[in-house]
């Protein structure tokens, strides 16, 4: 019986994210919606945290657990932040060169979703990424997108945005999910500041982005994104 308990913990992340993307189906019609997608895709981060954890702790992982892992994450961090996106486009202003595209841009957004799949295939099969990431993680783009819609949304349906930009941030992103980046995971294998430098760092400097309300996913993922980077170019110690 207890086999078959990470499975359905990893269901409950899938079914999270189906009805994440219904509720961002209808979002440019009911803005609120918006809202409720961004919850469910939280819920759906959580149940993903706990069917590996349960996994481990059980002592029953399997190969269709890790498969059925990967399926329920497009969903959930695929599929709906795009639908998220979809809806966006939307409400977004269009500058009058890209009027005649109006109709078609939203469908763009599951461009993304295309490159969840990917980054989430190269994660199934690349031994490089056990410790660490390369590439942002899918959970963690969604989430920015979410927390920016929400938090944001006045702003990005405002005349000092345009669909011309959200479609190149968008663009940006779905690079980002598969680009040879390597990024620090929050995994502690004690509490030493000379260990775990970059972490310590990184968990401060999110103390100020939950200033910024319904925002502060974005930010705190720019963060890290920004830190990640920035390590690249730091001279490693010989010692």
């Amino acid at each position: 019986m207890k086999k078959h308990i990470p499975n359905s913990i990893t269901c409950c992340n899938l079914i999270c994210g189906c009805i994440a993307t219904v509720c961002a189906a209808h979002a440019y019609e009911h803005p609120a919606s918006y809202v409720w997608a961004v919850a469910f895709i939280i819920l759906g981060a959580v149940f993903d945290f706990f069917d590996g954890m349960t996994a481990r702790l059980l002592s029953v992982s399997s190969p269709i657990g890790k498969e059925l892992d990967s399926l329920a994450d497009v969903v959930t961090f695929g599929v709906a932040p795009s639908m998220i996106l979809f809806s966006l486009f939307f409400e977004v202003e269009y500058p009058e060169w890209m009027l005649p595209l109006r109709g078609v841009m939203p469908y763009t957004a599951f461009i993304m979703a295309a490159f969840s799949a990917l980054r989430l295939a190269k994660f199934n099969l690349d031994t490089r990424q056990t410790t660490s990431f390369i590439g942002v993680p899918t959970p963690a783009n969604a989430l920015f997108w979410g927390s920016l819609v929400v938090g944001q949304h006045a702003f990005l349906t405002s005349y000092l945005f345009n669909a011309a930009f959200l479609f190149l941030f968008m663009l940006a992103a779905s690079f980002l999910l598969v680009a040879e980046i390597p990024l620090f995971a929050l995994k502690f294998k004690n509490l030493s500041w000379a260990d775990n430098k970059v972490k310590y760092i990184f968990l401060l400097g999110c103390l100020p982005c939950f200033c910024l309300g319904a925002s502060c996913f974005a930010a705190i993922i720019v963060w890290y994104v920004a830190l990640s980077v920035a390590q690249m170019f730091v001279p490693r110690s010989p010692y």
